[in-house]
């Protein structure tokens, strides 16, 4: 009983709780965040005021075991990140003393390398700043505004010169930084309606199921049997140099088209300086010409004008004038049987038709992270901008190769010209300043292969961005004196050269290379963040549409975009000025792979099938020129297992600056901006040390 004579339960209930809990139920360990912590069981409403028993111990060092534990993980994955730096310094150790390093740079490149190492010289003397600014507690832009402290408040010359520093910075050096990124995003905007209403279009024809089509039975196949007259006389060029690896799959695809043989002709262009390499295409020329294919080789003596001046002597040899049409196929590429029968056809009924092509498919764009990132970008190449423009504009910039054109466009386009490093884009838009149409075949795929190695397809990218600009420069009188539409006229110079050669490199450098890191040193120039992650985000999924199974690598491609900006930037510039490297070819380096093996192995057991006929059809001089070839495969070194990667300074030297910005940022508490130049800072570390192929399969 209680005191006024009320029933005390309270004991009998806290001992009937207690016995109950320690039946059944779970102690709960709560931990107190205070480093003086205590750690309490609770089993019971009451139970922490109960006396202290032998099961406590027990709970303490449970978690005293889930700390040791939670410890053991932390020193874990620092030791995983310390193995993970380890390596990349390994890597970098290896390409500095061991690897092949450019010495020799051009004058335009070491310019451009002294401008970034001058921002990064700048930025790590702006960081300097702040962070002694920042522990001083000298906020003096918590809203962006200048805030010019009194005269009491000056502390020392150091102090001195910050405020003078921030004076200097809100007067001088932001507006015109803010101006420049103004400019930069008016032109991103413009360029990203462009995209857009290129996704519209490639919508549109689906939706609408847009295609070239072809008429009737234009090649007479229901002609009595042997008749051939439906056919015409087609031309096929392979070009090639140095093709060791793909020489031999390209020459057995081409040599096996479905055509009449009597209506065909496959010319074997090789410019290869190395003999050996000459005498095995040379055998494989012979190998096909035993087998009844109309096939021939032929070897320029002085390799002038790259693959343009092969193409023209070809063209000049008097047999050509008894062809009307001539398919081009470099060396990696492979059509299928009935390419020609696919193509050629289109041509009849349209007199003015100067050009079909067909796309592009890679044998190759799984192997590694930098083949999947190409992947996109070319497949939205093919399927958006040469689609679009082929349907609505009968005009497109020729590929180079899986084409086939009219010979006398060609002709009445002034031919293969040497001018420029780009004479595919050359001939397209002379052809198209003449009144020659072209037609895009989506549907007809020719299997080629991507560059596998980071260096390969720099030096691609550089050709293909230089090139243009080299063209834009000859090429503009003639497009403002032609005789074709005005809108022809705008579409060819405003979006066809200026926006999507000169403008699209321009500003992806300028805004995100540079302005963007700037911007923490300098908080009065600010970039909305929607030009910063938006906008290029939606941009990157509107790009890799085409190819939906690379959604997984859009951040990585977004990221190497904009890391690309630097060489194309360098690229665009050197064309358009002329400057040394503007007319710089070299041959992108191949791996030789197949995505048909099964095929490829068919055709080894049928050519060794056929080696005895051959031997047994040749002449003397035939069987010596056989043996001449067999020691040259003999002969020929073997390429070595792993070549070293060189080191790009002008990509190291953003890195840092970016990763400088990225530690500035952290100082404003720009949550956005610190990841984007984290990650970018790290792409471009990554590229620099020539790893996005090599090491990240």
């Amino acid at each position: 009983m209680g005191p006024s004579g009320t029933i005390d339960f309270s004991k009998w209930w806290v001992k009937e709780s207690w016995s109950s809990s320690s039946r059944k139920g779970n102690p709960v360990v709560v931990t107190m965040e205070n480093p003086n912590y205590s750690v309490v069981e609770i089993d019971a409403p009451d139970s922490a005021f109960q006396p202290l028993d032998k099961e406590r111990g027990k709970n303490a060092k449970q978690f005293t075991w889930l700390l040791l534990l939670k410890a053991h993980r932390v020193v874990g994955g620092l030791a995983w990140l310390g193995n993970s730096l380890c390596s990349l310094l390994h890597a970098v150790k290896k390409r500095l003393f061991l690897g092949h390093v450019e010495t020799e740079m051009s004058a335009k490149a070491k310019f451009l390398f002294r401008v970034i190492l001058t921002f990064l010289v700048m930025a790590l003397a702006f960081l300097f700043f702040e962070l002694i600014a920042h522990f001083k507690g000298w906020h003096y832009f918590h809203n962006h505004n200048l805030h010019l402290p009194q005269t009491s408040e000056f502390t020392g010359w150091f102090h001195t010169a910050y405020v003078r520093w921030l004076e200097f910075r809100a007067d001088y050096v932001a507006p015109p930084m803010q101006s420049l990124s103004t400019f930069c995003i008016i032109l991103f905007l413009i360029q990203s309606v462009d995209r857009i209403l290129l996704c519209l279009g490639c919508f549109w024809i689906k939706f609408r199921k847009i295609k070239p089509l072809i008429d009737g039975d234009p090649l007479n196949s229901h002609d009595l049997e042997g008749s051939n007259q439906g056919y015409p006389m087609v031309l096929v060029q392979i070009p090639m140099c140095n093709e060791k690896e793909v020489y031999e799959q390209s020459i057995s695809a081409v040599s096996q088209l479905d055509w009449p043989k009597d209506r065909l002709l496959i010319q074997v262009l090789d410019d290869s300086d190395d003999e050996s390499i000459q005498w095995l295409i040379k055998g494989e020329v012979s190998k096909w010409s035993q087998r009844g294919v109309n096939i021939i080789y032929r070897h320029r003596k002085f390799r002038t004008g790259y693959k343009a001046g092969n193409l023209k002597s070809a063209m000049s040899c008097d047999y050509v004038k008894d062809y009307e049409f001539v398919a081009i196929f470099d060396a990696d590429f492979q059509p299928n049987p009935d390419f020609l029968k696919k193509t050629v056809p289109h041509f009849k009924g349209n007199p003015e038709l100067a050009l079909v092509q067909a796309r592009w498919a890679f044998v190759n764009k799984d192997e590694n992270l930098l083949t999947r990132l190409q992947n996109v970008n070319l497949c939205f190449h093919f399927e958006v901008e040469q689609q679009v423009n082929g349907v609505f504009l009968n005009f497109f910039g020729f590929n180079g190769t899986a084409g086939v054109w009219r010979i006398k466009a060609l002709e009445e386009s002034g031919g293969w010209l040497e001018r420029t490093t780009v004479e595919d884009m050359d001939i397209a838009v002379r052809a198209h300043l003449n009144g020659w149409k072209f037609i895009y075949l989506n549907d007809v795929k020719v299997l080629c292969e991507l560059p596998e190695s980071y260096e390969a397809y720099r030096k691609q990218q550089h050709r293909w961005h230089s090139g243009p600009m080299q063209l834009f420069r000859l090429c503009l009188p003639a497009i403002i004196t032609s005789k074709i539409a005005f809108w022809k006229k705008a579409n060819l110079i405003f979006l066809f050269f200026l926006l999507r050669k000169l403008i699209l490199p321009f500003y992806s450098f300028t805004l995100f290379c540079i302005i963007l890191p700037l911007t923490m040193f300098v908080p009065e120039a600010e970039l909305p963040i929607w030009v910063i992650c938006y906008i290029p985000v939606f941009l990157s999924f509107l790009n890799i549409l085409p190819a939906p199974k690379s959604f997984p690598f859009i951040v990585p491609y977004l990221l190497f975009e904009n890391t690309m900006s630097v060489t194309k930037f360098n690229a665009m510039v050197s064309g358009l000025f002329q400057l040394g490297s503007s007319y710089e070819w070299i041959v992108t380096k191949k791996a030789g792979r197949s995505s048909e093996p099964d095929l490829l192995a068919a055709e080894e057991r049928d050519s060794k099938a056929m080696s005895l006929q051959l031997h047994r059809g040749t002449s003397d001089s035939g069987l010596s020129e056989l043996n001449k070839i067999k020691e040259c495969q003999e002969t020929v070194p073997k390429p070595p297992v792993k070549k070293m990667n060189k080191i790009y300074k002008k990509e190291l030297a953003l890195a840092f600056l970016l990763l400088t910005a990225a530690l500035r940022s952290l100082l404003s508490a720009q949550g956005m901006h610190f990841y984007y130049l984290l990650f970018q800072g790290v792409s471009f570390l990554l590229v620099g040390l020539d790893l996005i192929g090599e090491q990240m399969n």
